[in-house]
Protein backbone atom coordinates (compact mmCIF):
# COMPACT_ATOMS: atom_id res chain seq x y z
CA UNK A 1 0.00 0.00 0.00
CA UNK A 2 1.19 3.53 -0.79
CA UNK A 3 2.63 5.64 1.99
CA UNK A 4 0.43 8.69 2.45
CA UNK A 5 2.05 12.02 3.23
CA UNK A 6 1.28 13.99 6.38
CA UNK A 7 -1.68 16.30 5.76
CA UNK A 8 -3.10 14.26 2.88
CA UNK A 9 -6.90 14.28 2.66
CA UNK A 10 -7.17 10.48 2.49
CA UNK A 11 -5.02 10.02 5.60
CA UNK A 12 -6.90 12.68 7.58
CA UNK A 13 -10.29 11.23 6.62
CA UNK A 14 -9.20 7.70 7.54
CA UNK A 15 -8.11 8.92 10.95
CA UNK A 16 -11.37 10.82 11.52
CA UNK A 17 -13.38 7.77 10.40
CA UNK A 18 -12.40 5.90 13.58
CA UNK A 19 -14.70 8.31 15.41
CA UNK A 20 -17.51 6.99 13.19
CA UNK A 21 -16.58 3.44 14.25
CA UNK A 22 -16.12 3.83 17.99
CA UNK A 23 -18.55 6.61 18.93
CA UNK A 24 -21.44 4.16 18.85
CA UNK A 25 -20.03 2.82 22.12
CA UNK A 26 -20.29 6.15 23.92
CA UNK A 27 -23.79 6.81 22.61
CA UNK A 28 -25.52 3.43 22.95
CA UNK A 29 -23.55 1.78 25.76
CA UNK A 30 -22.30 4.66 27.88
CA UNK A 31 -25.01 7.25 27.29
CA UNK A 32 -28.39 5.80 26.40
CA UNK A 33 -29.56 2.22 25.99
CA UNK A 34 -27.29 0.58 28.58
CA UNK A 35 -28.26 3.01 31.38
CA UNK A 36 -31.93 2.38 30.50
CA UNK A 37 -31.35 -1.37 30.41
CA UNK A 38 -29.45 -1.26 33.71
CA UNK A 39 -32.35 0.64 35.30
CA UNK A 40 -34.84 -2.10 34.28
CA UNK A 41 -32.90 -4.64 36.32
CA UNK A 42 -33.86 -2.85 39.53
CA UNK A 43 -37.61 -2.53 39.99
CA UNK A 44 -38.07 -0.97 43.42
CA UNK A 45 -37.28 2.66 44.29
CA UNK A 46 -34.65 2.02 46.96
CA UNK A 47 -33.31 -1.36 45.77
CA UNK A 48 -29.65 -2.07 46.50
CA UNK A 49 -27.22 -4.60 45.06
CA UNK A 50 -24.47 -6.68 46.59
CA UNK A 51 -21.15 -6.88 44.74
CA UNK A 52 -17.53 -7.43 45.80
CA UNK A 53 -18.63 -7.78 49.43
CA UNK A 54 -20.46 -4.44 49.61
CA UNK A 55 -24.11 -3.40 49.44
CA UNK A 56 -24.80 -0.16 47.57
CA UNK A 57 -27.14 1.73 45.27
CA UNK A 58 -27.06 0.40 41.66
CA UNK A 59 -25.93 3.81 40.35
CA UNK A 60 -23.10 3.87 42.90
CA UNK A 61 -21.93 0.42 41.72
CA UNK A 62 -21.73 1.58 38.10
CA UNK A 63 -19.94 4.77 39.17
CA UNK A 64 -17.33 2.76 41.09
CA UNK A 65 -16.74 0.24 38.28
CA UNK A 66 -16.40 3.14 35.84
CA UNK A 67 -13.91 4.90 38.11
CA UNK A 68 -11.93 1.66 38.56
CA UNK A 69 -11.77 1.16 34.78
CA UNK A 70 -10.37 4.64 34.26
CA UNK A 71 -7.83 3.99 37.01
CA UNK A 72 -6.67 0.87 35.11
CA UNK A 73 -6.46 2.87 31.87
CA UNK A 74 -4.49 5.62 33.62
CA UNK A 75 -1.99 3.09 34.98
CA UNK A 76 -1.58 0.90 31.87
CA UNK A 77 -1.56 3.54 29.12
CA UNK A 78 1.93 4.87 30.01
CA UNK A 79 3.30 1.32 29.89
CA UNK A 80 1.65 0.57 26.57
CA UNK A 81 2.44 3.93 25.00
CA UNK A 82 6.06 3.53 26.08
CA UNK A 83 6.23 0.17 24.31
CA UNK A 84 4.42 1.61 21.26
CA UNK A 85 6.92 4.47 21.02
CA UNK A 86 9.90 2.14 21.45
CA UNK A 87 8.80 -0.47 18.94
CA UNK A 88 6.89 1.88 16.64
CA UNK A 89 3.61 -0.05 16.43
CA UNK A 90 0.96 2.16 18.02
CA UNK A 91 -1.60 0.87 15.50
CA UNK A 92 -1.37 -2.68 16.91
CA UNK A 93 -2.18 -1.40 20.39
CA UNK A 94 -5.07 0.65 19.03
CA UNK A 95 -6.38 -2.51 17.34
CA UNK A 96 -6.04 -4.57 20.53
CA UNK A 97 -8.16 -2.18 22.57
CA UNK A 98 -10.68 -1.80 19.76
CA UNK A 99 -11.22 -5.58 19.66
CA UNK A 100 -11.40 -5.91 23.45
CA UNK A 101 -14.02 -3.14 23.53
CA UNK A 102 -16.16 -4.53 20.73
CA UNK A 103 -16.17 -8.00 22.31
CA UNK A 104 -17.16 -6.43 25.64
CA UNK A 105 -20.13 -4.76 23.96
CA UNK A 106 -21.25 -8.08 22.48
CA UNK A 107 -20.82 -9.71 25.90
CA UNK A 108 -23.31 -7.26 27.45
CA UNK A 109 -25.99 -9.38 25.75
CA UNK A 110 -25.69 -11.69 28.78
CA UNK A 111 -25.72 -8.94 31.45
CA UNK A 112 -27.82 -9.83 34.52
CA UNK A 113 -28.01 -9.33 38.30
CA UNK A 114 -27.53 -13.08 38.81
CA UNK A 115 -24.20 -12.95 36.95
CA UNK A 116 -23.26 -9.49 38.20
CA UNK A 117 -19.49 -10.02 38.38
CA UNK A 118 -19.23 -11.54 34.87
CA UNK A 119 -21.62 -8.86 33.63
CA UNK A 120 -19.47 -6.11 35.07
CA UNK A 121 -16.42 -7.70 33.40
CA UNK A 122 -18.08 -7.21 29.99
CA UNK A 123 -18.93 -3.61 30.96
CA UNK A 124 -15.29 -3.14 32.01
CA UNK A 125 -14.04 -4.56 28.68
CA UNK A 126 -16.18 -2.17 26.65
CA UNK A 127 -15.09 0.84 28.66
CA UNK A 128 -11.39 0.01 28.77
CA UNK A 129 -11.42 -0.89 25.08
CA UNK A 130 -12.91 2.45 24.09
CA UNK A 131 -10.67 4.64 26.23
CA UNK A 132 -7.56 2.51 25.77
CA UNK A 133 -7.79 2.80 21.99
CA UNK A 134 -8.21 6.58 22.27
CA UNK A 135 -4.74 6.91 23.83
CA UNK A 136 -3.22 5.79 20.54
CA UNK A 137 -5.88 7.31 18.29
CA UNK A 138 -5.36 10.81 19.73
CA UNK A 139 -1.59 10.46 19.51
CA UNK A 140 -1.87 10.12 15.73
CA UNK A 141 -3.27 13.66 15.35
CA UNK A 142 0.01 15.63 15.24
CA UNK A 143 1.59 12.82 13.17
CA UNK A 144 -0.96 13.01 10.36
CA UNK A 145 -2.09 16.67 10.46
CA UNK A 146 -0.29 20.02 10.34
CA UNK A 147 -1.07 22.62 13.03
CA UNK A 148 -3.51 24.55 10.86
CA UNK A 149 -5.43 21.33 10.05
CA UNK A 150 -5.79 19.98 13.58
CA UNK A 151 -8.81 21.97 14.83
CA UNK A 152 -10.88 21.21 11.73
CA UNK A 153 -9.99 17.51 11.42
CA UNK A 154 -10.53 16.99 15.16
CA UNK A 155 -13.97 18.58 14.82
CA UNK A 156 -14.65 16.48 11.71
CA UNK A 157 -13.80 13.33 13.67
CA UNK A 158 -16.27 14.20 16.41
CA UNK A 159 -18.92 15.15 13.84
CA UNK A 160 -18.50 11.85 12.01
CA UNK A 161 -18.78 10.09 15.35
CA UNK A 162 -22.03 11.85 16.18
CA UNK A 163 -23.54 11.15 12.76
CA UNK A 164 -22.59 7.45 12.79
CA UNK A 165 -23.71 6.90 16.35
CA UNK A 166 -27.03 8.67 15.75
CA UNK A 167 -27.71 6.42 12.75
CA UNK A 168 -27.15 3.28 14.80
CA UNK A 169 -29.08 4.65 17.78
CA UNK A 170 -32.08 5.36 15.55
CA UNK A 171 -31.90 1.74 14.36
CA UNK A 172 -31.57 0.55 17.97
CA UNK A 173 -34.46 2.76 19.04
CA UNK A 174 -36.61 1.25 16.28
CA UNK A 175 -35.65 -2.24 17.44
CA UNK A 176 -36.63 -1.48 21.04
CA UNK A 177 -39.81 0.50 20.43
CA UNK A 178 -41.15 -2.02 17.88
CA UNK A 179 -41.68 -4.45 20.76
CA UNK A 180 -44.91 -4.37 22.78
CA UNK A 181 -44.06 -5.75 26.23
CA UNK A 182 -41.42 -4.51 28.65
CA UNK A 183 -39.66 -7.89 28.61
CA UNK A 184 -39.44 -7.83 24.80
CA UNK A 185 -38.05 -4.29 24.87
CA UNK A 186 -35.34 -5.34 27.34
CA UNK A 187 -34.45 -8.34 25.16
CA UNK A 188 -34.10 -6.07 22.14
CA UNK A 189 -31.79 -3.80 24.14
CA UNK A 190 -29.50 -6.81 24.51
CA UNK A 191 -29.38 -7.21 20.73
CA UNK A 192 -28.61 -3.48 20.45
CA UNK A 193 -25.41 -4.10 22.43
CA UNK A 194 -24.39 -6.74 19.88
CA UNK A 195 -24.95 -4.29 16.98
CA UNK A 196 -22.65 -1.78 18.71
CA UNK A 197 -19.85 -4.34 19.04
CA UNK A 198 -20.15 -5.39 15.40
CA UNK A 199 -20.35 -1.78 14.12
CA UNK A 200 -17.21 -0.83 16.03
CA UNK A 201 -15.35 -3.95 14.88
CA UNK A 202 -16.28 -3.67 11.19
CA UNK A 203 -15.98 0.06 10.52
CA UNK A 204 -12.64 0.40 12.33
CA UNK A 205 -11.03 -1.77 9.66
CA UNK A 206 -10.83 1.11 7.15
CA UNK A 207 -8.92 3.27 9.63
CA UNK A 208 -6.56 0.40 10.43
CA UNK A 209 -5.96 -0.23 6.72
CA UNK A 210 -4.98 3.38 5.94
CA UNK A 211 -3.20 4.60 9.10
CA UNK A 212 0.57 4.04 9.22
CA UNK A 213 1.87 1.50 11.71
CA UNK A 214 3.90 4.14 13.49
CA UNK A 215 7.48 5.34 13.33
CA UNK A 216 9.17 1.98 13.00
CA UNK A 217 12.29 1.56 15.08
CA UNK A 218 12.99 -2.13 14.53
CA UNK A 219 13.31 -2.58 18.30
CA UNK A 220 11.98 -5.62 20.12
CA UNK A 221 10.09 -5.45 23.41
CA UNK A 222 12.22 -6.38 26.41
CA UNK A 223 11.68 -6.15 30.14
CA UNK A 224 13.74 -2.97 30.14
CA UNK A 225 11.16 -1.07 28.08
CA UNK A 226 8.03 -2.23 29.91
CA UNK A 227 8.12 0.77 32.23
CA UNK A 228 9.64 3.07 29.65
CA UNK A 229 6.29 4.87 29.44
CA UNK A 230 6.60 6.09 33.03
CA UNK A 231 10.11 7.33 32.30
CA UNK A 232 8.70 9.17 29.30
CA UNK A 233 5.96 10.69 31.47
CA UNK A 234 8.64 11.97 33.83
CA UNK A 235 10.45 13.41 30.82
CA UNK A 236 7.24 15.03 29.57
CA UNK A 237 6.57 16.47 33.04
CA UNK A 238 10.10 17.87 33.17
CA UNK A 239 9.55 19.50 29.77
CA UNK A 240 6.16 20.83 30.88
CA UNK A 241 7.90 22.70 33.69
CA UNK A 242 9.71 24.63 30.96
CA UNK A 243 6.48 25.32 29.04
CA UNK A 244 4.24 27.50 31.18
CA UNK A 245 1.39 27.70 28.67
CA UNK A 246 1.09 23.93 28.19
CA UNK A 247 1.45 23.26 31.93
CA UNK A 248 -1.25 25.74 32.93
CA UNK A 249 -3.55 24.50 30.18
CA UNK A 250 -3.17 20.95 31.49
CA UNK A 251 -4.12 22.07 35.01
CA UNK A 252 -7.28 23.68 33.64
CA UNK A 253 -8.07 20.69 31.41
CA UNK A 254 -7.65 18.30 34.35
CA UNK A 255 -10.25 20.19 36.38
CA UNK A 256 -12.95 20.90 33.80
CA UNK A 257 -12.59 17.53 32.03
CA UNK A 258 -13.19 15.83 35.37
CA UNK A 259 -16.64 17.40 35.51
CA UNK A 260 -17.50 17.09 31.80
CA UNK A 261 -16.77 13.37 31.63
CA UNK A 262 -18.59 12.63 34.90
CA UNK A 263 -21.73 14.39 33.66
CA UNK A 264 -21.60 12.65 30.30
CA UNK A 265 -21.15 9.24 31.93
CA UNK A 266 -23.96 9.73 34.48
CA UNK A 267 -26.48 11.98 32.68
CA UNK A 268 -28.91 9.25 31.60
CA UNK A 269 -28.71 7.51 34.99
CA UNK A 270 -29.72 10.89 36.43
CA UNK A 271 -32.60 11.26 33.96
CA UNK A 272 -33.75 7.70 34.55
CA UNK A 273 -33.93 8.15 38.33
CA UNK A 274 -34.52 11.85 39.07
CA UNK A 275 -36.97 12.99 36.34
CA UNK A 276 -40.72 12.47 36.85
CA UNK A 277 -41.76 10.39 33.83
CA UNK A 278 -45.41 9.40 33.30
CA UNK A 279 -44.60 5.72 32.69
CA UNK A 280 -41.82 3.36 31.58
CA UNK A 281 -42.55 3.84 27.87
CA UNK A 282 -42.31 7.62 28.16
CA UNK A 283 -39.08 7.23 30.10
CA UNK A 284 -37.53 4.95 27.47
CA UNK A 285 -38.60 7.12 24.54
CA UNK A 286 -37.87 10.38 26.35
CA UNK A 287 -34.35 9.49 27.40
CA UNK A 288 -33.35 8.09 24.01
CA UNK A 289 -34.87 11.07 22.19
CA UNK A 290 -32.99 13.43 24.50
CA UNK A 291 -29.75 11.60 23.72
CA UNK A 292 -30.51 11.95 20.00
CA UNK A 293 -31.08 15.67 20.51
CA UNK A 294 -27.71 15.91 22.27
CA UNK A 295 -25.94 14.14 19.42
CA UNK A 296 -27.55 16.18 16.64
CA UNK A 297 -26.95 19.50 18.41
CA UNK A 298 -23.39 18.35 19.24
CA UNK A 299 -22.57 18.19 15.52
CA UNK A 300 -23.51 21.87 15.27
CA UNK A 301 -21.74 22.60 18.55
CA UNK A 302 -18.44 21.05 17.39
CA UNK A 303 -18.48 23.08 14.16
CA UNK A 304 -19.49 26.34 15.90
CA UNK A 305 -16.81 25.86 18.53
CA UNK A 306 -14.19 25.26 15.85
CA UNK A 307 -15.24 28.49 14.07
CA UNK A 308 -15.34 30.40 17.38
CA UNK A 309 -11.84 29.22 18.25
CA UNK A 310 -10.58 30.42 14.85
CA UNK A 311 -12.04 33.88 15.51
CA UNK A 312 -11.58 34.35 19.27
CA UNK A 313 -8.86 31.83 20.12
CA UNK A 314 -9.00 28.43 21.78
CA UNK A 315 -8.72 29.56 25.39
CA UNK A 316 -11.41 32.26 25.23
CA UNK A 317 -13.77 29.81 23.55
CA UNK A 318 -13.09 27.16 26.21
CA UNK A 319 -13.84 29.71 28.95
CA UNK A 320 -17.26 30.45 27.42
CA UNK A 321 -18.02 26.75 26.97
CA UNK A 322 -17.08 26.03 30.60
CA UNK A 323 -19.33 28.88 31.78
CA UNK A 324 -22.27 27.25 30.00
CA UNK A 325 -21.43 23.90 31.62
CA UNK A 326 -21.32 25.61 35.01
CA UNK A 327 -24.81 27.07 34.54
CA UNK A 328 -26.10 23.67 33.39
CA UNK A 329 -25.00 22.06 36.68
CA UNK A 330 -27.00 24.65 38.60
CA UNK A 331 -30.01 24.19 36.30
CA UNK A 332 -29.87 20.38 36.59
CA UNK A 333 -30.31 20.54 40.37
CA UNK A 334 -33.82 21.95 39.87
CA UNK A 335 -34.87 19.75 36.92
CA UNK A 336 -38.00 17.68 37.54
CA UNK A 337 -40.11 17.48 34.36
CA UNK A 338 -39.28 15.81 31.02
CA UNK A 339 -39.49 19.20 29.24
CA UNK A 340 -36.85 20.65 31.56
CA UNK A 341 -34.69 17.61 30.84
CA UNK A 342 -35.05 18.14 27.06
CA UNK A 343 -33.99 21.79 27.42
CA UNK A 344 -30.90 20.73 29.34
CA UNK A 345 -30.16 18.08 26.69
CA UNK A 346 -30.11 20.74 23.97
CA UNK A 347 -27.59 22.88 25.83
CA UNK A 348 -25.47 19.86 26.79
CA UNK A 349 -25.29 18.91 23.12
CA UNK A 350 -24.18 22.41 22.18
CA UNK A 351 -21.18 22.35 24.52
CA UNK A 352 -20.39 18.62 24.66
CA UNK A 353 -18.91 18.20 21.19
CA UNK A 354 -17.23 21.56 21.34
CA UNK A 355 -15.41 21.07 24.62
CA UNK A 356 -14.07 17.61 23.68
CA UNK A 357 -12.93 18.55 20.19
CA UNK A 358 -11.37 21.85 21.23
CA UNK A 359 -9.68 20.42 24.34
CA UNK A 360 -7.94 17.78 22.21
CA UNK A 361 -6.83 20.12 19.43
CA UNK A 362 -5.73 22.87 21.86
CA UNK A 363 -3.37 20.45 23.60
CA UNK A 364 -2.02 19.29 20.24
CA UNK A 365 -1.38 22.89 19.13
CA UNK A 366 0.37 23.75 22.40
CA UNK A 367 2.89 20.90 22.07
CA UNK A 368 6.52 22.00 21.60
CA UNK A 369 7.60 22.39 17.97
CA UNK A 370 9.09 19.33 16.25
CA UNK A 371 7.77 16.93 18.90
CA UNK A 372 8.42 13.38 17.69
CA UNK A 373 7.27 11.26 20.64
CA UNK A 374 3.65 12.40 20.37
CA UNK A 375 2.35 9.20 21.97
CA UNK A 376 4.09 10.09 25.24
CA UNK A 377 2.63 13.60 25.26
CA UNK A 378 -0.84 12.31 24.52
CA UNK A 379 -0.39 9.55 27.08
CA UNK A 380 0.29 12.28 29.63
CA UNK A 381 -2.83 14.10 28.42
CA UNK A 382 -4.91 10.93 28.69
CA UNK A 383 -3.53 9.99 32.11
CA UNK A 384 -4.49 13.45 33.38
CA UNK A 385 -7.97 13.01 31.93
CA UNK A 386 -8.44 9.50 33.36
CA UNK A 387 -7.23 10.40 36.85
CA UNK A 388 -9.61 13.35 36.72
CA UNK A 389 -12.49 11.03 35.80
CA UNK A 390 -11.57 8.65 38.64
CA UNK A 391 -11.73 11.55 41.10
CA UNK A 392 -14.92 12.94 39.55
CA UNK A 393 -16.75 9.60 39.48
CA UNK A 394 -15.62 8.75 43.03
CA UNK A 395 -16.88 12.09 44.35
CA UNK A 396 -20.13 11.61 42.43
CA UNK A 397 -20.58 8.08 43.88
CA UNK A 398 -19.90 9.22 47.46
CA UNK A 399 -22.32 12.16 47.26
CA UNK A 400 -24.92 9.94 45.54
CA UNK A 401 -24.61 7.24 48.21
CA UNK A 402 -25.02 9.64 51.15
CA UNK A 403 -27.62 11.93 49.55
CA UNK A 404 -28.91 12.09 45.94
CA UNK A 405 -27.62 12.49 42.42
CA UNK A 406 -28.98 16.05 42.41
CA UNK A 407 -26.43 17.14 44.97
CA UNK A 408 -23.75 15.15 43.13
CA UNK A 409 -24.42 17.08 39.88
CA UNK A 410 -24.58 20.41 41.74
CA UNK A 411 -21.19 19.70 43.33
CA UNK A 412 -19.59 19.56 39.85
CA UNK A 413 -20.41 23.28 39.49
CA UNK A 414 -17.27 23.94 41.55
CA UNK A 415 -14.98 22.13 39.09
CA UNK A 416 -16.16 24.21 36.14
CA UNK A 417 -15.66 27.40 38.15
CA UNK A 418 -12.08 26.43 39.00
CA UNK A 419 -11.54 25.36 35.39
CA UNK A 420 -12.50 28.84 34.18
CA UNK A 421 -10.19 30.49 36.72
CA UNK A 422 -7.30 28.27 35.58
CA UNK A 423 -8.01 28.94 31.89
CA UNK A 424 -7.69 32.67 32.55
CA UNK A 425 -4.17 31.97 33.79
CA UNK A 426 -3.03 30.31 30.53
CA UNK A 427 -0.56 32.64 28.73
CA UNK A 428 -1.51 33.76 25.23
CA UNK A 429 1.91 32.81 23.88
CA UNK A 430 4.31 29.98 24.59
CA UNK A 431 6.34 31.05 27.61
CA UNK A 432 9.27 29.41 29.34
CA UNK A 433 9.33 29.36 33.13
Amino acid sequence: METLQKGSKKLLNAWAFYDWANSVYTLTIASSIFPLFYGTLFTSENETISAFGFVMKPTVLISIITAFTFLVVAFTSPILSGIADYVGNKKNFMKFFCYIGSLGCIGLFWFSKERIHLSLLFYFMGLIGYWGSLVFYNSYLPDIAFDEQQDSISAKGFSLGYIGSVILLVVNLGMVMSQETGAEKVEMMRYAFVTVGLWWLIFSQYTFYILPKGVSSGHKVTKAVIFNGFKELKMVWAQLKQNLRLKRYLYAFFVFSMAVQTIMLMAVYFGEKEISWVDTDQKTQGLIVSILVIQIVAIIGAVLTSKASAKFGNIKTLIIVNAIWMLLCFYAYFMVTPVQFYIAAGFVGLVMGGVQSLARSTYSKFLPDNTEDTTSYFSFFDVAEKIGIVIGMTIFAVVDQISTMRYAILFLFVFFLFGIILLFRVPKKSTAN
